[in-house]
């Protein structure tokens, strides 16, 4: 189990630093600038992995005329597309580590939705607790979380949770990786409208073109491959209480990458919802 374990931190350090540099990013072009530049290069390196089983997907979707199949990987682009926007609004907003604690609520949500053990109430409970203290604490009397930032990352949470029960339907209809390549297709046609009016010619400047790059690669390529092999060699439940590090990871790459100083209270938030989720997942 040393192995998986290894390959998922890994993937949790390499999305957040991504989501690290992309913040950085946000003062030469707007998140959604940055979202169409993180979509543009993980939907083109998805295609590549997937190689010929995207094409032929594809191509199999017209022969057949499988419109319930090709709305369910458009669904999951679409819920796709809307989530990586969200979070990177949300990322603009309020710090790394609150907007990711927040957006981890929907995996708990899906966790418990199916879930006949009445102990999983207090995991609901202990979570709801963890989002009430995050409303609540910070660094003065004076200081609230902006309630925009705190929007958008619910709206993002709502879309994982979207995300992870579309990513198994899609599974079901699509051989191997072609079914997340179509739907990663989808969500960087959807997020270009928005991408090239908030960035402009700014956005296809070579640095910030490489360093959207860079954040593509980190923040999706890596972490699936490495998700998807881990979870070949270890138990969905251990899985997700290994996942459950993400917001903790989240908030110490804000505060080494951004600055990003978190109260005490803060930071008991962030372990409540960490604590909900990995004991949710071991049921």
């Amino acid at each position: 189990m040393v192995l998986p374990a290894v390959m998922i931190l890994t993937g949790i350090v390499s999305v957040q630093f991504g989501a690290g540099l992309a913040d950085r990013l946000f003062g030469q072009i707007p998140p959604a600038a940055v979202t169409g530049l993180r979509l543009w290069t993980s939907a083109a390196a998805m295609v590549v992995i997937s190689g010929r089983g995207f094409t032929r997907s594809v191509l199999d979707l017209r022969k057949r005329r499988a419109f319930g199949d090709a709305a369910i990987a458009t669904s999951f682009g679409i819920s796709l597309g809307v989530m990586n926007f969200s979070i990177y609004q949300s990322f603009a907003r309020i710090p790394l580590g609150v907007a990711v604690t927040i957006e981890f609520l929907g995996p708990l949500a899906v966790a418990v939705a199916g879930s006949r053990h009445r102990r999983d109430v207090g995991w609901v409970v202990l979570a709801g607790t963890g989002v009430v203290l995050l409303t609540q604490g910070g660094h003065g009397p004076g200081y609230h979380l902006d309630l925009a930032g705190v929007l958008w990352a619910g709206l993002a949470a709502t879309c994982w949770a979207a995300y992870i029960v579309l990513s198994q339907a899609t599974g079901r209809r699509f051989p191997g990786s072609a079914g997340l390549a179509i739907a990663m297709v989808v969500s960087a046609v959807i997020i270009t409208p928005p991408a090239l009016v908030a960035g402009g010619a700014a956005m296809f400047r070579p640095a910030v073109l490489a360093t959207g790059a860079a954040i593509g690669i980190l923040s999706s390529v890596i972490p699936y491959r490495l998700e998807l092999e881990s979870l070949r060699r270890m138990p969905m439940r251990l899985f997700g209480v290994w996942m459950s590090m993400e917001p903790a990871v989240a908030a110490l790459i804000g505060l080494l990458l951004l600055g990003q100083h978190l109260s005490v209270t803060e930071w008991l938030a962030i372990c409540c919802v960490m604590v909900a989720c990995a004991g949710a997942a071991q049921h």
